[in-house]
């Protein structure tokens, strides 16, 4: 990452990020496909309209991973090989913790959340009984998620996909035998998500124990190091609370969605998955532009920073608008993987054309975030990110759509506000930058 052409190394390391995370995405999304065929609207309006109370549990924790991933890059920018490897093993021990924690909060808010978002009554023992298995994994995430961020920060995004793809054929095998010969439902499908969770986490546990000196991992030495852990907190929780709050205003719009009836939930569940999908190439360039620029900036190489940030910007920017437009000429077609039930997907294709044809904008806060982060400024593009999307989405949810209660004025809230905090972030990013060139 330090010396040498970045493009092709960009591109190697952000293409199996990103397949990674849509890879584990499609445990969530057979989980809906197989409920929305086999089992019926109902059932996939459980299983789709957990996502945001989901994300809103676990993003604090995963944003700390964020913070790993910059801590580790920054050291081995540096050539601290023994804080590399305290490190490491502060990073596991977070990751157990966090996990253990998710789970207990998650059994036990379950039911109140659910509640307070206006899930259905004909719905919510289906998503209760989903989210409560779905939780017990919890720990299982954490460990994946953490140590998958100790493998980027040396460059390695390979074998976390490898990992992914082992699990994700375990998940949708198991998804079908659960839920068509056992009959089990939103149970089976939550179920099949826990023991594919296991999985990931045992094989990316092994890579580290078995991989690279400078980062591997012996569960005997785990331990919190008070230094790294100030440091991980520091950069990760401002990433983690940017993305409970941007869940907080998502559980909004999904409440006012929950509002359309069940039909509007199942069929929201099923375009999400497609908006997913293409965020995750912006999100691969966004973690890509993080590693690159915490090493680079360790290293004090700053012209090697920006051009890291450019071309991130420019190629997460265009692969996301071709798949997003491949999806939304074909969206019957796509919406109807999920369900076949027509007024689901009458839903799903309003909401694929008004939010996916626009997600590649999500990259100009995005993108310019993780440069920022891998600079060490994590709090700027929080804050911002937080007021120009997260406010404007609430603040949309009481003016507009009050004035104007559709679905499609629903869905207009996520472009609109895409530009708002694209234009924030990214001057916030050149101030920035200016700043340290300057110093």
């Amino acid at each position: 990452m330090l010396n040498g052409p970045l493009l092709k190394k960009i591109l190697f390391f952000a293409l199996p990020l990103a397949a990674s995370s849509i890879l584990q995405q499609l445990f969530n999304s057979a989980d809906v496909a197989v409920v929305g065929r086999f089992a019926g609207s109902k059932s996939l309006a459980a299983v789709g309209g957990n996502t945001p109370v989901i994300s809103l549990l676990i993003n604090l924790f995963v944003g700390l991973s964020v913070g790993a991933n910059v801590v580790i890059g920054n050291y081995i920018g540096q050539g601290k090989k023994e804080k590399v490897k305290e490190s490491v093993h502060t990073v596991m021990a977070m990751a157990v913790i966090c996990g253990v924690f998710l789970l207990i909060i998650g059994t036990v808010l379950a039911r109140p959340i659910l509640m307070a978002i206006n899930t259905p009554d004909e719905v919510l023992p289906l998503a209760m009984l989903y989210l409560r298995i779905y939780f017990v994994g919890m720990p299982f995430v954490m460990v994946y998620n953490f140590g998958a961020a100790v493998l980027r920060s040396i460059g390695d995004t390979k074998r976390p996909l490898y990992a992914l793809i082992v699990s994700g054929i375990i998940n949708i095998c198991l998804n079908l035998v659960l839920v068509i010969v056992f009959k089990l439902d939103v149970a089976g499908v939550a179920i099949a998500t826990v023991i594919a969770d296991c999985v990931s986490a045992s094989l990316v546990t092994y890579f580290l124990m078995t991989g690279d000196e400078m980062v591997r991992f012996n569960p005997k030495k785990m331990s919190l190091k008070k230094e790294q852990v100030i440091k991980i907190i520091k950069i990760g929780a401002p990433a983690g609370l940017q993305g409970v709050v941007f869940s907080v205003s998502n559980v909004c719009i999904q409440s006012a969605i929950n509002g359309f009836g069940t039909k509007a939930i199942a069929g929201s569940s099923a375009a999400l998955n497609y908006e997913y999908f293409t965020y995750y190439v912006i999100n691969a360039f966004n973690q890509t532009t993080v590693t690159f620029t915490s090493q680079n900036y360790g290293a004090k190489k700053l012209e090697r920073c920006k051009k890291a940030f450019r071309l991130c910007l420019v190629w997460g920017m265009a692969i996301t608008g071709i798949m997003s437009l491949i999806f939304v000429l074909f969206k019957e077609f796509f919406a109807g993987v999920y369900t076949a039930d027509s007024q689901a997907i009458d839903y799903a294709v309003i909401r694929m054309v008004h939010v996916l044809l626009l997600e590649l904008l999500t990259g100009t806060y995005e993108i310019s975030g993780g440069a920022m982060r891998g600079m060490g400024y994590s709090l700027v593009p929080a804050l911002l990110t937080v007021v120009g999307c997260c406010g404007f989405r609430v603040a949309w949810l009481y003016t507009v759509f009050k004035i104007c209660p559709t679905f499609s004025m629903l869905m207009n809230v996520y472009p609109a506000t895409w530009v708002i905090t694209g234009a924030l972030v990214m001057g916030a990013y050149l101030i920035i930058r200016k700043r340290v060139s300057d110093k």
